[in-house]
């Protein structure tokens, strides 16, 4: 494929997928909102009003980007494997493969797609925020980048569990019993610094610890780890997670029939 049949390809499989969840945007935008909307009344009005400060900040300010790295986390993710099993299932996966269609041309426009879905989450959730605490972003630049960069993350790790599911109950699985424990233990709700010093230790293999803590360093200006290791674990995370979608699309394990 010539340079722009495959820029044609790629804007084609993104449109695609963002028409896909705009499409059930009820089912896709809307319960995000909601859900959030009740952490910030119950984590930030309610319970938030009797833990005091934390961090420097209101409770309801430091659980804000934690709050909001999670929409983008879950959504991204979620996107990304219910779309690629999807077409797997559907053998339209097949029919690409056949084709010219670059492998990374494929596994960018479902990554994009997934990006799309979670930034999009994402700046519903600050709407959200805005009625709770008002957030003062620290360092625009910082902010930008670390979401961008989770939600590849997570999109190509939504794509890796798609690829490996062999039926509708597999993609349940990495979210239920991985996704959504380190999640709530990265330091959503609390800072790591608060734990015993062993607890802690064990924090810091977590690797969404490093994004939550960076998207608060670009909000709020603080952290409980070093923001640039946090940036290149992220970045490592990623490269190595697009190699290997990479060669499962080359190799058509758990893809072909």
């Amino acid at each position: 494929m010539t340079p722009a049949e495959q820029l044609a390809a790629f804007i084609t499989i993104v449109r695609r997928e963002i028409r896909r969840f705009m499409r059930i945007w009820v089912q896709t935008l809307v319960p995000p909102a909601i859900t959030m909307a009740l952490y910030f009344l119950i984590f930030g009005n309610l319970i938030g009003s009797r833990i005091g400060p934390m961090g420097g900040f209101d409770y309801v300010a430091f659980v804000a980007p934690g709050l909001i790295m999670m929409s983008v986390i879950t959504n991204a993710y979620n996107n990304v494997v219910s779309s690629f099993f999807g077409s797997k299932f559907s053998h339209c996966v097949e029919e690409m493969m056949v084709s010219p269609t670059p492998s990374y041309v494929i596994l960018l426009g479902y990554t994009l797609g997934g990006v799309a879905r979670g930034l999009l989450v994402g700046l519903i959730v600050v709407g959200v925020a805005s009625f709770f605490v008002d957030l003062q972003v620290a360092n625009v630049f910082i902010t930008l980048l670390v979401v961008f960069l989770a939600s590849v993350l997570f999109s190509l790790a939504g794509f890796l569990n798609a690829v490996y599911a062999q039926k509708f109950d597999d993609i349940t699985v990495i979210p239920t019993f991985f996704l959504t424990p380190l999640i709530y233990l990265s330091g959503v709700f609390y800072s790591v610094s608060l734990l015993p010093d062993f607890w802690e230790r064990v924090s810091l293999a977590n690797p969404i610890l490093y994004m939550v803590n960076a998207f608060r360093y670009g909000i709020l200006g603080v952290s409980d780890v070093p923001l640039g290791p946090s940036l290149v674990l992220v970045i490592v995370l990623i490269v190595v997670a697009f190699g290997f979608g990479l060669r499962l699309l080359h190799t058509g394990r758990g893809l072909r029939s």
